[in-house]
């Protein structure tokens, strides 16, 4: 069986066509992107690498890689979303290969064949994240770079994360997330090591109000990252 919720999938494939409106349901992500991408190409230096970016839904942080030189192909199950990111990267110039395809599926396929590995936003979204977090180790090279973002489970994420971005702040649209699978920096870094990756760098993501805008911080408490290696 696929580690996909239908659920989730519908939701974000009736949003598809918004994917690349920067001042729609998706704006958080254009500007998040490019501090993430930043992050991770301080890490990986993505030009020249071969990239995937699994559950790369429209394309934006597939995009902004291959825009950076890397040879990038971004996989989802949303089909809609994939056929956005597919004119997006007709549009913009910017060569991207898109796969409908499960990340295990792949992992099956082609073992060891990326340099750089990204799952942003994803893990918190599907029924098995500690699947996807193997299938990420199968498919990156030994030596080479995963890159996990999801979100923190705890009192102050559901708040922040829930009932503020998602019901007061209307930053993004009711029902994005289900705190329930909300995943703990300790729950997914013991997913990494079961894995076989080794974790490298924790990194909180904070928004800051007021200046309207994203930065790193040593914060996890609701938005982090987490940097990770494969052992050559």
């Amino acid at each position: 069986m696929t580690n996909a919720d239908p659920h989730e999938l519908q939701k974000f494939s009736e949003l598809a066509h918004r994917w690349w409106d920067p001042g729609a349901e998706f704006k958080p992500l254009h500007e998040l992107n490019p501090l993430r991408l930043g992050w991770i190409d301080s890490h990986a230096s993505v030009s020249g690498k071969r990239a995937l970016d699994i559950g790369c839904g429209g394309g934006i942080l597939s995009e902004s890689m291959a825009a950076r030189g890397a040879h990038v192909k971004g996989i989802d199950l949303s089909t809609e979303a994939l056929g956005v990111a597919d004119l997006h990267s007709l549009e913009s110039g910017v060569t991207v290969d898109y796969e409908a395809i499960a990340a295990e599926a792949l992992a099956a396929r082609e073992p060891g064949s990326y340099d750089v590995v990204t799952c942003m936003e994803m893990l918190e979204h599907v029924p098995d994240p500690a699947a996807i977090v193997a299938a990420c180790a199968t498919l990156v090279k030994p030596g080479g770079w995963v890159f996990f973002s999801t979100l923190n489970r705890n009192a102050k994420a559901y708040l922040l994360a829930v009932v503020g971005a998602e019901y007061i702040a209307r930053m993004l649209p009711r029902g994005t997330h289900d705190y329930a699978r909300f995943i703990r920096p300790a729950e997914l870094a013991r997913f990494v090591r079961l894995a076989g990756l080794q974790a490298v760098e924790f990194k909180g993501i904070t928004y800051h109000p007021i200046g309207k805008y994203f930065a790193l911080s040593d914060d996890t408490s609701i938005n982090y990252m987490l940097a990770c290696r494969r052992e050559a």
